[in-house]
């Protein structure tokens, strides 16, 4: 397990460096489609939300929710994610609203640091990509001692 602090400009230099937030999205995106058909399906982007444990946990305390209600929130968020209403996220779905949620995280942070425990193994957890490539970055412009 590792410790990382993190702010809104780690989450938002992640998602704004283009070509390395796209290739995190296109991993994800490969890693959730189960059964390789190029787009995802409710019950595979339900199983991602379900594996983040968003909603069963409260503070680390696992809370009872009914459900239909657990049935009514991630079809909500599927519907979020299919933008053309073709009952299925494609991969372009997919990057478009993880950016949406990922500036959000950002905005939401602000200038305000966090500390975060992390699984260091977790290659699923966009917050650790973040904070992953912000070290990489600063060890690049770290000047060289020769």
């Amino acid at each position: 397990m590792g410790v990382v602090i993190i702010d809104g400009s780690t989450v938002r230099n992640f998602v704004t460096d283009e070509e390395h937030f796209n290739k995190c999205m296109d991993e994800s995106f490969t890693s959730l489609d189960l059964n390789d058909d190029g787009v995802l399906c409710r019950s595979e982007l339900r199983k991602a939300f379900e594996s983040l444990r968003l909603i069963e946990a409260h503070f680390g305390v696992d809370i009872s929710t009914p459900p239909e209600k657990l049935n009514e929130l991630y079809d909500s968020i599927f519907d979020k994610f299919d933008l053309d209403h073709s009952n299925t996220v494609d991969r372009q779905e997919f990057k478009s609203e993880m950016k949406k949620i990922l500036l959000a995280i950002a905005d939401g942070l602000g200038s305000c640091p966090i500390q975060m425990a992390l699984e260091d193994d977790d290659q699923s957890n966009f917050l650790k990509k973040a904070a992953d490539h912000e070290a990489a970055n600063l060890v690049a412009n770290q000047p060289s001692c020769s």
